[in-house]
């Protein structure tokens, strides 16, 4: 499904970060775990292919992701990766529906609005369907932001700190989404965070260093 060997990274003027190897399969949960600054976003931003790294490759379904055409790369990411991130982005002139839409519409999926009213149905954001984003909760827009990335049923569900801004309640609610959803269509689920809360429900974890 999704294997990243040797990957590593380096921003203009600053230290080499190298990752270790990530491998997972179809239903698969792996947490990983690091403080702030040990390259989380970074590593889950070389597995979706938003930033290429100095080396290693990512496969995804045995497709290196550097050598998607530039052109694709949308599309790609659109029909094998759901990404969760920590601050949801939602076009605020679309209403809940229509930001679901248009997921579908960027990875060249046919509309089909009985399943996002199905999966609203299932986050417990049916009665928002017609609201803006601005006008729901931080909870609310979380699982819109879990519903949006699951609308194509990707293979791959990679989600930035989901939880950290969250309550003990609303925390263990958007965890039990996150592995109750990805179940549904056998997702492999990677949890990026350091929220200590949720380590005790993904028995595989991976634990991020600061470099020196």
């Amino acid at each position: 499904m999704i294997h990243a060997t040797g990957l590593s990274y380096q921003y203009p003027g600053g230290k080499l970060i190298t990752f270790p190897d990530i491998h997972g399969e179809s239903n698969d949960r792996l947490l990983i775990l690091g403080e702030s600054g040990t390259g989380k976003t970074t590593l889950l931003q070389l597995l979706s292919g938003l930033r290429q790294p100095k080396t290693g490759q990512v496969l995804i379904h045995g497709h290196d992701l550097q050598q998607v055409p530039r052109r694709e790369q949308d599309q790609f990411r659109g029909r094998y990766i759901g990404m969760v991130f920590q601050t949801p982005h939602f076009l605020q002139a679309l209403n809940v529906e229509e930001n679901i839409l248009l997921a579908q519409r960027l990875a060249g999926q046919p509309v089909d609005r009985q399943a996002i009213i199905r999966l609203l149905e299932q986050v417990g954001l049916s009665h928002r369907i017609h609201a803006f984003p601005r006008h729901c909760s931080q909870g609310e827009q979380q699982r819109l932001s879990l519903a949006r990335a699951l609308i194509n049923k990707p293979d791959i569900l990679l989600a930035d700190e989901p939880t950290s801004a969250l309550d003990d309640r609303h925390c263990q609610e958007v965890v039990g989404l996150l592995e109750a959803q990805t179940a549904a269509v056998r997702s492999t689920l990677i949890i990026v965070t350091h929220d200590q809360r949720i380590k005790d429900r993904i028995p595989h974890t991976i634990t991020l260093k600061h470099h020196v």
